[in-house]
């Protein structure tokens, strides 16, 4: 038997540590420990600056982190009003929740000492647990070190110079890989879908692109949205104003990802093909719709597969509304408008064209006819200027202007046009203007900041070499010796503030007067609706107010079959307000015939 000495030995070389200081320490807490400046310790968030999109409970995998209410802090647009609470028995402090936060509000802290027997006060609520945490943040994420893709894949579009020589379209539309590689920028936070009026499944279509699958992102976006291609050339995307990755990027081309998939079925046989709607058996009920634009157009096609037997009652020989006689070709191309209108009659919906209610068949007789009875006729009829010469030969509304051209008829505004307004109407009768052959300029009363009009149309007007000239204020229109216009004289404005907090006030500058030359004037300062159509008993009894029918959640009017919506009931003035419009009118006639509330 061998006698290992070593082995009998060792043991007792701990003696020599006897008397000595241990290294752990009992009160630990009591004893400051400055840790290294990039230690990642505690998180703190700014919680003015987080959104509550949620990113970081995505990311994180030990599942240490949940999205929950905090006293405070509300919800609202663009903030889901849930703040990150983290479960420190869980986190591993790898940082990816910070590196892929969108606005930079979570990071960590050299903080890192807490000792409790409560297990459940190691779940803190950055930034309200710990609010000192601010002053000691060691690890962050900047545009540059995130994890985020914050630039968009730029949209290729025709040089500005050279597109305002025909009216070829301007947007020229994301490739497959273009679109796959911008959809893959999307966090899925949904901060999106809540700013949408449609509540359109954005996530869901936006992650099917990014997947590969164009056709499962055609069925998702056509689930509540019968006109997707029109949203994807047209629509005002405050969907993208939301957008986290634009708190320190570029939003998703939310839109322009619409616009793709929706452009890779070709036809209405396409579309019916992939989206393959689900049509129900006929239950009897009818419905009458008097105007075939945007949200008459949806009330018809969700009603149909419902089936409920539609028909729509359409002024004028196309559908679309102002989509098709007041959106310029080079934004909304004819072809793809008529794509989805022939879609929505392949699946059973009618239209009688050419059908003007109040001359051709009555209100009364519509009424009586149907079940139901949807209003969406727009706001067709343009406000006028109201100073002096503009009954003049050549001074013409932008709205009517619009039609003619829409409309393949032949307008003479000469070699010099005054355009007066700010918002899309005033920029799109300016653009036609200037591809007619015209220098055109633009007479606006008030920064050009504060004009209505898409910001992406202004900057194209002034690509395509048209004037702006803001803070002008029209005061009379000279003839010629024909009665035609010659000239617009305008006053220039001082902007002041308005005491009450709203937007500042246009005053004209006395002795400012400035007149400029003109071979016609295009009026565009809004429009109002035209409900002459109404015979008096039915005028009497439904609620107007400020020209627009008062309707309730379910668009239904004070008529209980009348249902409205649209421009005709919403002062939202686009397309995809009239569509959301629209499916809520559909749940609302459901409601009234087949569940009888």
């Amino acid at each position: 038997m061998s006698f290992d000495l070593k082995g009998t030995l060792k043991p007792l070389t701990a003696l020599k540590q006897f008397g000595k200081k241990p290294h752990t320490l009992v009160d630990v807490p009591s004893i400051p420990l400055e840790a290294s400046d990039h230690y990642r310790g505690f998180h703190y968030n700014d919680l003015d600056e987080c959104i509550g999109c949620g990113n970081c409970s995505t990311i994180c995998q030990n599942q240490a982190i949940d999205m929950v209410p905090v006293d405070g802090i509300e919800g609202k647009k663009g903030d889901s009003g849930l703040r990150p609470r983290v479960d420190h028995g869980r986190c591993c402090w790898c940082g990816l929740c910070v590196e892929v936060c969108p606005t930079g509000s979570l990071s960590l802290t050299k903080d890192y000492l807490y000792v409790s027997d409560d297990p459940d006060t190691f779940l803190w609520t950055p930034g309200v647990d710990n609010p000192e945490g601010k002053e000691r943040i060691s690890f962050f994420s900047t545009e540059e070190t995130s994890l985020n893709d914050f630039g968009r894949i730029p949209m290729p579009e025709l040089e500005g110079m050279d597109r305002v020589k025909s009216f070829a379209e301007v947007v020229l539309g994301y490739n497959e890989v273009q679109a796959r590689a911008e959809a893959s920028r999307c966090i899925s936070c949904g901060l999106c879908t809540e700013a949408c009026p449609e509540h359109m499944h954005i996530p869901e279509y936006i992650n099917a692109i990014a997947r590969g699958n164009d056709a499962d992102a055609v069925r998702i976006i056509y689930d509540n949205n019968p006109l997707p291609e029109m949203c994807g050339k047209v629509c005002t995307r405050r969907c993208e104003d939301v957008c986290a990755i634009a708190h320190r990027g570029d939003p998703i081309a939310i839109r322009w990802l619409k616009r793709y998939t929706t452009e890779t079925v070709k036809n209405a046989d396409m579309i019916k093909e992939v989206v393959n709607p689900d049509i129900q058996e006929p239950n009897g009920y009818k419905v009458g719709i008097i105007g075939a634009g945007p949200s008459g157009l949806t009330v018809a096609y969700y009603l149909a597969l419902k089936g409920f037997d539609c028909t729509i009652y359409e002024a004028h020989a196309k559908a679309g509304g102002m989509t098709m006689y007041g959106i310029p070709k080079y934004r909304f191309p004819e072809e793809s408008l008529d794509k989805q209108i022939e879609y929505i009659q392949k699946i059973g919906v009618k239209i009688h064209f050419n059908t003007k209610v109040g001359k051709d068949i009555s209100f009364k007789e519509i009424y009586s006819k149907y079940d139901a009875v949807f209003i969406g006729v727009g706001f067709p009829k343009p406000w006028t200027l109201g100073i002096e010469g503009e009954d003049l030969k050549g001074s013409i509304q932008a709205v009517n202007f619009l039609y003619e051209i829409n409309n393949g008829k032949t307008v003479d505004i000469g070699d010099k046009v005054i355009v007066i307004g700010g918002g899309n109407v005033a920029i799109d009768a300016a653009r036609v203007s200037a591809r007619l052959g015209a220098d055109v300029t633009i007479l606006y009363r008030r920064r050009v900041q504060d004009m209505p009009a898409d910001w992406e149309e202004i900057e194209g007007a002034e690509d395509e070499g048209i004037h702006i000239i803001p803070q002008a204020i029209p005061v009379k229109f000279y003839p010629d010796k024909k009665g035609h216009v010659k000239a617009v004289e305008y006053l220039k404005a001082d902007m002041v503030a308005d005491e009450k907090g709203g937007r500042p006030k246009p005053v004209p500058v006395e002795g400012s007067n400035t007149i400029i030359e003109a071979t016609a004037v295009l009026g565009a300062i809004g429009q109002q609706g035209d409900y002459s159509f109404l015979e008096e008993e039915f005028s009497e009894k439904v609620k107007i107010e400020r020209g627009r029918f008062v309707v309730n959640e379910k668009q239904q009017s004070t008529l209980d079959k009348l249902f409205a919506g649209g421009d005709a009931a919403n002062r939202s003035a686009d397309v995809i307000s009239a569509i959301a419009d629209g499916y809520m009118a559909v749940k609302g006639i459901e409601d009234l015939l087949v569940k009888g509330n």
